[in-house]
């Protein structure tokens, strides 16, 4: 854990998922059962993890930024018979408790009324804890992950389980990134992200390949240059706002730490715009590798900084399924024509307890999405251009908002944006920016006037927003997706 002092070797968290597994065993947990884990990034969600997968049980991590009714929707959704929170959690622990059986309520470092200890929980089940007969042969257990919900409600994707007499297989899909990324026995790969979020799964993959985790509590700019240097840090996993504030330090900042030991630092789950990833390939090497994918595993596509630089703007050709664009005929639409994104032969997912969900991420061919839209190159690149649900459509002329976020976030004077349609007596929609400054810039007429100038000039007249807002922030969720749908609430409500 790079904030402190805690350590765990292999042998460590061997000997701690042994007992793990015989506790849950012992609460009568049944092969699929689901634990839920309302942790921060504790030391102890390693053995947690590790433990429910030797039980043949589910774990399901929360963000501790979630709301009480939100914590609630999801322990009730995901069927949680058991909740593991921490004494940093309390507060909505205790709020949302009543969905759980109050013995098997659990709180790490402490205990508050309606939670039992972990630690001595575990110790009790000390005929299961210190037993040197074989655990059952049951199902290998994994992770049960929500999306991030930016559009809606979270829904799980829960996934089956491998078999035990399968156990020691490496599934195709999984073979494929070790080998693209390069994962093996010598990685050291820093961890920026949630241990709730389902970037998590690239600390497993260090892990089950024989590497070292290192582990932040919260990001921080400086501290992670400073980790690389510190751990020779192989690898590494961002997301573009992090990316962002990297880049936003001094320079002198920036060319104090020795950032050579870095083979493999891979972006995902939200575009980054071209310019943030020209400078990072500029400053740390062609060491930058993309993927766009999901936690449906609808399809992945990957591309690394040589192929990005010819290619710009590009999220990659397809590693995981074929990806076919749609139009809203659902039949196939020729190179460089947007629509909607799909891809065939990756397998099947369903969202749990949501059907109708289901049906809408599957074409009439069985295809299936993630509902964003794009177009392929004659390569075979794919190029995004946004969700569906966030596309503007103004007198009749489809916009896209994440051109127009690019677009502004290449000015000089610009931290953050979010860019939506607002209702229009004539057009249906227009254009609105809401725009977050850099420190020192004034939010004025001048200001409005220049973004307004600058998208003109880059997109011309159609593409530029007919209105500005400042704001002190805006919403994104902890793997930096921007969450349009809060922003797009807040027009709604002043209509």
């Amino acid at each position: 854990m790079a904030d402190s002092d805690q350590a765990l070797s292999f042998a460590e968290l061997d000997g701690r998922a042994d007992q793990v597994a015989r506790w849950l065993i012992s609460l009568g947990l049944q092969t699929g059962d689901v634990v839920a884990l309302l942790l921060e990034n504790h030391l102890r969600c390693f053995e947690l993890w590790w433990g429910a997968r030797r039980a043949g049980l589910y774990y399901t991590p929360i963000s501790v930024h979630a709301q009480a009714s939100e914590v609630a929707y999801l322990l009730a959704d995901c069927g949680a018979k058991v909740l593991v929170t921490s004494r940093a959690q309390a507060e909505v622990a205790a709020a949302v408790a009543d969905g759980i059986p109050a013995t098997h309520r659990f709180m790490l470092d402490g205990a508050v009324p309606g939670f039992l200890p972990w630690e001595s929980a575990v110790q009790a089940g000390a005929t299961h804890a210190t037993s040197t007969a074989a655990l059952p042969e049951r199902p290998i257990g994994r992770e049960f992950l929500y999306s991030s919900g930016t559009t809606g409600r979270p829904k799980g994707i829960r996934r089956p389980m491998q078999p035990f007499d399968r156990r020691h297989e490496v599934p195709a899909l999984e073979s494929r990134l070790r080998s693209i990324f390069r994962f093996d026995e010598h990685t050291v790969y820093l961890s920026s992200s949630p241990l709730y979020h389902a970037t998590a799964r690239f600390i497993v993959r260090t892990l089950e390949c024989g590497g070292s985790a290192v582990v932040m509590s919260r990001f921080d700019a400086q501290r992670a240059l400073a980790l690389i240097e510190q751990h020779r840090a192989t690898h590494s996993q961002w997301v573009p706002t992090m990316l962002g504030r990297m880049l936003a330090l001094p320079e002198a900042v920036r060319k104090r730490y020795d950032l050579s030991s870095m083979r493999c630092a891979i972006h995902a789950a939200a575009p980054c715009p071209p310019h943030v990833k020209e400078q990072m390939i500029a400053w740390w090497g062609p060491v930058i590798d993309e993927y766009y994918g999901g936690s449906e595993n609808a399809g992945i596509t990957h591309i690394d900084s040589a192929h990005w630089m010819t290619h710009r703007g590009s999220v990659g050709r397809p590693i995981w399924g074929e990806v076919h664009i749609l139009g809203d005929d659902m039949q196939e639409l020729p190179f460089g024509e947007v629509g909607g994104v799909y891809f065939a032969g990756s397998g099947d997912f369903a969202y749990h307890n949501d059907p109708e969900k289901t049906a809408r991420a599957y074409s009439p061919q069985g295809y299936s999405t993630y509902g964003d839209l794009g177009h392929v190159d004659a390569d075979g690149y794919l190029y995004l251009s946004d969700r569906r649900a966030d596309l503007i459509i103004s007198g009749g002329v489809n916009l896209y908002p994440a051109e127009i976020e690019h677009t502004l976030a290449t000015h000089c004077a610009v931290a953050d944006v979010a860019v939506v349609g607002v209702p229009d007596a004539d057009f249906g929609e227009v254009v609105k920016a809401v725009v977050q400054l850099r420190h020192g810039e004034l939010a004025n007429d001048e200001m409005t006037l220049r973004l307004i100038a600058h998208c003109r000039d880059c997109l011309g007249r159609i593409k530029t927003p007919r209105s500005v807002d400042f704001v002190d922030s805006l919403p994104r969720s902890e793997n930096g997706k921007l969450l349009r749908r809060l922003v797009k609430d807040r027009y709604r409500a002043t209509r």
